[in-house]
């Protein structure tokens, strides 16, 4: 059964179709009808507001809600505490990459998992078998995503909360526009930003509400095609558009940040994981390629005769007025300036391998006191 957002009408009002590509089976609104250039200017100098509803919204309750969830990832859940979130590298059985997850703890024995297209839920299941646990796909929680610098200006006459006591990667319950929501600090834009998790039922209340408060700080309602420009640009990672081999480790993908080494536990895929660590066949890495626009994804890398890369995603940045390419290149040949050659369709364009993110290589943006 195909998912709806609650919003639909908004998409449609502003130009989507909704006819093309759906993600997690529910239509998404790629464009609307201007330029989703114009929405990363309005994302990275005001703000952006996203329908992310599409994201998978697992809640996990019981018990046991911590030792199951613990038995999927690489990072320790004991560890955290109620209102915070953690990205969690998910491996299946050979240490490869299986699905995007974050673990958003909402109070002792209640979870909720975030994920994408992959496997989380049939891993879950088969964890769940005979736990004292409950879990369940909440499909009516429409998530909201104001992303730039003014978004805190936008949102803090409106809330419950003081937003620049909320650190990154937290997360509370509290009323926005009088409705009840969990609000929480981060995004995937590169920015610092905020994500508003709720009801459908307020979904077009909240909508409407965000847009009429961030019309004269210059918010607008940004498409999902400016989301995918945004987090190449900040060279966010999209699981499997990121992970073309199919057994792609976290360590190929400089993300050993998602797995806690010192964990004790076991964890579906931990000794395949492990013993991938330092054995890596590819590395994460970025191009600024010499062209006028954006290279394909599966596009083969060249160094003379010799192949020693692919190009995951890619897209023509008019912020940074640069094509730019995230790829896997062979890891003796990911040092900074490394001069390639890419080849697709439309030619042959020489890069050079190039520090990432190609925007805010800090990232000190996302993480800016509110």
């Amino acid at each position: 059964m195909t998912r709806q957002s609650i919003l639909n009408a908004r998409h449609r009002e502003l130009g989507s179709k909704l006819d093309g590509d759906s993600w997690n089976d529910m239509p998404i609104p790629w464009y609307y009808s201007g330029d989703p250039y114009d929405d990363v200017v309005a994302v990275r100098t005001a703000a952006g507001l996203y329908d992310i509803s599409a994201l998978n919204i697992v809640r996990v309750s019981g018990p046991d809600a911590a030792a199951v969830i613990d038995s999927i990832c690489a990072v320790d859940v004991s560890r955290m505490k109620p209102g915070t979130a953690r990205l969690a590298a998910e491996v299946d059985e050979r240490g490869g990459v299986c699905d995007d997850l974050m673990v958003i703890y909402d109070a002792p024995q209640h979870f909720r998992l975030s994920h994408g297209g992959g496997t989380t839920q049939s891993l879950l299941e088969r964890a769940a078998h005979k736990r004292n646990v409950e879990w369940r796909q909440d499909f009516d929680v429409h998530m909201l995503s104001l992303q730039g610098p003014r978004s805190t200006d936008i949102l803090q006459p409106h809330i419950g909360i003081e937003l620049n006591k909320l650190p990154y990667f937290a997360h509370v319950e509290t009323q926005l526009f009088g409705r009840n929501i969990i609000v929480s600090r981060g995004g995937y834009s590169g920015e610092q930003g905020f994500e508003v998790s709720c009801a459908a039922a307020d979904a077009v209340a909240l909508w409407d509400g965000i847009l009429d408060a961030g019309k004269p700080h210059g918010a607008v309602p940004a498409s999902w095609m400016s989301l995918e420009i945004a987090r190449i640009e900040a060279a966010l990672l999209f699981y499997p558009f990121d992970m073309p081999e199919g057994d792609t480790t976290p360590w190929e993908l400089n993300l050993d940040w998602m797995v806690d080494l010192d964990k004790a536990g076991d964890y579906v895929g931990k000794e395949a994981l492990l013993a991938a660590r330092g054995k890596e066949r590819v590395k994460q890495a970025g191009v600024v390629v010499r062209h006028d626009a954006a290279v394909s994804a599966g596009s083969p890398i060249y160094i003379g005769d010799e192949q020693v890369g692919v190009v995951t995603s890619a897209i023509f940045s008019r912020y940074l007025m640069q094509s730019l390419a995230m790829v896997h290149l062979k890891p003796n040949h990911t040092a900074l300036g490394t001069k390639v050659e890419i080849r697709d369709a439309a030619g042959q364009f020489s890069g050079v391998v190039s520090k990432t993110p190609f925007y805010d290589p800090m990232r000190l943006r996302t993480r800016v006191a509110a």
